[in-house]
């Protein structure tokens, strides 16, 4: 049986893909802790910044990319829906089979 999808809310879109993109961003804070680890034993320029600094960058880069990955999921999430939504009134919606 073949059903279309005509519309997507766009908020709880939005909250999905917040969840989504919140969750896959974690993947990449040990990396960002792993890298800032390494880069304060790097050897340093005359000016740079003290070892503390560049591991703290780190660390909150770690912290805040969660956040700031979700707050992107949320919005691009409920402009897409509504996109879709504004698309699938002229061409038609996403045809789906389901049983």
């Amino acid at each position: 049986m073949i059903r279309t999808l005509k519309r997507v809310e766009p908020v709880q879109f939005g909250k999905i893909s917040a969840a989504i993109y919140g969750l896959m961003s974690l993947i990449f804070v040990p990396f960002f802790i792993l890298f800032a680890i390494i880069a304060s034993f790097a050897p340093k320029a005359q000016n740079a910044p003290p070892a503390a600094i560049t591991i703290g960058f780190g660390l909150a880069m770690a912290i805040f990319m969660p956040i700031l990955y979700a707050v992107m999921g949320f919005l691009f999430g409920v402009i897409g829906a509504w996109l879709y939504n504004l698309i699938a009134k002229w061409i038609g919606g996403i045809q789906v089979e389901v049983e």
